[in-house]
């Protein structure tokens, strides 16, 4: 079995939404591309950027199903998001979702804005890692 141990150190501000660090024993690390709101037809859905999140998150987690994989398993996630300010101002909605999709095990986190995505249409982008039993 694979243990993923969360590390929050003292000396760093508490994390909301994430982990510092994470630590995989005895684990086959899956890597798993960037997943965008497109649907199985290969269109982006979703009206604004809460309802594209939890599109694009569902397609990591089907893809990381398909290596073999469960939301558990997640180690690491980066969230691109083309309006940064506003993926803010969503981040309550957007916690909802994770919660309801992965839990509420963080893996370590990061956040940034760029000024667009593959897809024009696309407000976010996830891309990860994880880890699964050896």
């Amino acid at each position: 079995m694979t243990e993923l141990e969360r590390v929050n150190p003292p000396e760093l501000a508490p994390p909301t939404g994430f982990s510092h660090a994470v630590v995989a024993t005895s684990a086959r690390i899956v890597f798993l591309a960037g997943q965008t709101a497109l649907d199985a037809g290969g269109r982006i859905v979703g009206d604004g950027v809460v309802a594209q999140f939890e599109q694009a998150l569902g397609n990591l987690l089907t893809a990381l199903r398909a290596a073999g994989g469960e939301p558990r398993h997640l180690a690491s996630l980066t969230v691109y998001a083309v309006d940064l300010a506003d993926y803010r101002a969503h981040a309550r909605e957007i916690g909802r979702v994770w919660r309801r999709l992965v839990g509420t095990d963080y893996p370590a986190m990061a956040g940034l804005g760029v000024a667009r995505l593959w897809d024009v249409e696309a407000l976010v982008e996830v891309q990860g890692f994880a880890a699964l039993p050896a």
